[in-house]
């Protein structure tokens, strides 16, 4: 049969896009279709990877949050692959990548045929990521901290915008990544949360401390993603993340959810030590690969 690749462009597109996404990480919260639609914006392209009438694979071609690349994601479901679908995929990918004048790309893979796959085209791995995972049970809430406040996003909408300038921008640079994260105000109130409920904001008079909080996953609402947590520097070893972290695991035990997961980069020692206080074990590995564009082509393509 021959392989079809499309843009994504309908609202059905969309689903047909977040089916193979949940049929190839099953275990990850996938934004909705509105979630991306959000996310929508010059640049960005989804692809659509058919056989036959079935669509058999996706792929995403973005600025990446770290500045100066892009984020490539070419995925096939499980029955489909070993057939070129991928490669036409992240070719496509790649090539839109390079139109929009990017010279170098990035991606993520989970298993040593992806990585083999990968390094083909001439990925080479930079880091890997962690899962860290843990089921909620009795969860009990902190006592109110005495040297700061603590609010969710819900309660106080104007912190979150706040949040970005006196904790998100501060704390980027300690991100174990290639090159310093390039995440706009923009970004932030659209794909860092999506839930003001589930976002803890700590607060020092006028000024945001830590974040900590859920996102939630609307597929499977039993099931969360730990959003990013952060203090600044001169908070630190205060127990503002201990007491953020406790109080989203306290919330999360009243709304039904029943385990959570986080990715932390292999250098992000200090956070995997916090989780594994907090009795979070370990899961998943995800490879961070990166390579030049244009992609360097496989003998016999």
């Amino acid at each position: 049969m021959m392989i079809r690749i499309r843009e994504a462009i309908t609202d059905a597109d969309y689903e047909a896009w977040r089916g193979v996404r949940l049929a190839v990480l099953p275990n990850e919260r996938c934004p909705t279709v509105l979630e991306m639609r959000e996310m929508d914006r010059p640049g960005r392209l989804l692809l659509l990877a058919e056989l036959g009438d079935e669509v058999v694979g996706s792929g995403l071609s973005d600025r990446s949050d770290e500045a100066g690349r892009a984020g490539l994601a070419p995925r096939v479901i499980p029955g489909a692959r070993r057939r070129g679908i991928g490669t036409k995929l992240l070719l496509a990918l790649a090539e839109h990548a390079a139109e929009q004048g990017y010279d170098r790309a990035g991606s993520g893979v989970e298993d040593a045929g992806s990585l083999a796959f990968a390094e083909r085209f001439g990925f080479v791995e930079t880091n890997r990521q962690v899962e860290q995972v843990r089921r909620i049970g009795v969860e009990p809430w902190p006592d109110s901290p005495t040297a700061f406040e603590v609010f969710t996003v819900a309660e106080r909408p104007e912190l979150w915008p706040l949040a970005y300038h006196q904790v998100a921008l501060p704390t980027f640079p300690d991100m174990d990544v290639p090159s310093l994260l390039n995440v706009s105000a923009v970004d932030w109130e659209k794909e860092w949360i999506n839930d003001p409920a589930a976002m803890f904001v700590a607060v020092d008079g006028d000024q945001v401390i830590g974040v900590a909080g859920m996102m939630l996953d609307e597929d499977r609402p039993e099931h969360a993603e730990v959003a990013y947590t952060a203090v600044r520097r001169e908070w630190r070893g205060k127990a503002v993340a201990s007491t953020l972290k406790r109080m989203s695991l306290a919330w999360a035990a009243e709304h039904g959810i029943t385990d959570i997961y986080t990715w932390t980069q292999r250098g992000n020692d200090s956070m995997r030590r916090l989780n594994e206080h907090l009795g979070f074990t370990y899961g998943a590995v995800s490879i961070d690969v990166r390579a030049a564009l244009p992609l360097t082509l496989p003998m016999g393509l």
